[in-house]
């Protein structure tokens, strides 16, 4: 038996990255899965290479930084699937680097919108199906800049943070109703989102970035998926409230 067999798996930000790596791993457990993300040009390959694994797989176009459209695309997972087993909260923006003082008002929306926003938007609608059903798992992707600060990132670093709260607030409110909800801090991972923020682009600030991991490495998108398997499945039906540190030794500095 698969360890997702038969589950519904909603994931938003689904498309490319971790998002999409943690779609494969379910889909190779047997899980029915919900895609909800901007539509790109990625849509028709990245749905391919998941459906690959199981067809039972649907796309929804999805902004999670707008309530009715995180509101539309659980209900669709529901009448698609007819339940809500598990949730990825994955979507997010590195942003616009600056200082504080230098962070106009929109760098700093546009980043706690999908980042923060979006991650409430979503959990209030996971939180109130999974309610009705007296079961489910929740697994929002923070980061390890949830934890610490970050020079010219305030914006995602207080997202992040943000996103640790509602986990473990998330995590007292249900206990008692059979919803479990975790979060999974990742270092910085080889995928889209260093290329988006220039970072791989620059071979003296990747050097850089990969040099504060005590791994002299950056992770990979497979590590964080497997963390995720990890979370979503029965093997962890007593764990809640916490968040999971994938990031080469930064932390432990």
């Amino acid at each position: 038996m698969k360890k997702l067999e038969n589950r519904t798996v909603f994931i938003t930000g689904g498309l490319s990255g971790i998002g999409k790596a943690c779609a494969i791993a379910a889909a190779k457990e047997g899980a029915n899965l919900a895609i909800a993300d901007l539509k790109s040009d990625d849509v028709t390959a990245a749905m391919d290479e998941i459906k690959k694994e199981n067809p039972k797989a649907i796309f929804i176009e999805c902004d999670v930084s707008v309530f009715a459209q995180t509101q539309a695309a659980i209900e669709k997972t529901i009448s698609t699937f007819g339940s809500l087993d598990v949730a990825l909260n994955d979507a997010g923006i590195g942003g616009k680097p600056n200082k504080i003082g230098d962070m106009t008002e929109k760098d700093w929306t546009d980043v706690i919108g999908i980042n923060l926003t979006g991650v409430f938007n979503c959990m209030k609608h996971e939180l109130t199906q999974m309610a009705k059903q007296k079961k489910g798992v929740i697994i929002n992707i923070s980061s390890i800049l949830g934890k610490v600060g970050f020079a010219t990132s305030a914006h995602y670093v207080a997202a992040k943070h943000g996103v640790i709260g509602l986990t473990e607030t998330a995590a007292l409110e249900y206990a008692t109703e059979g919803i479990r909800v975790n979060a999974i801090c990742p270092g910085f991972i080889d995928t889209p989102l260093l290329t988006k923020g220039h970072i791989n682009s620059h071979a003296d600030v990747k050097k850089h970035i990969i040099d504060l991991h005590p791994m002299k490495r950056l992770g990979k998108a497979q590590e964080i998926a497997n963390a995720f398997i990890f979370l979503a499945c029965d093997e962890t039906a007593f764990m809640s409230g916490s968040s999971i540190v994938i990031d080469g030794g930064y932390l432990a500095q």
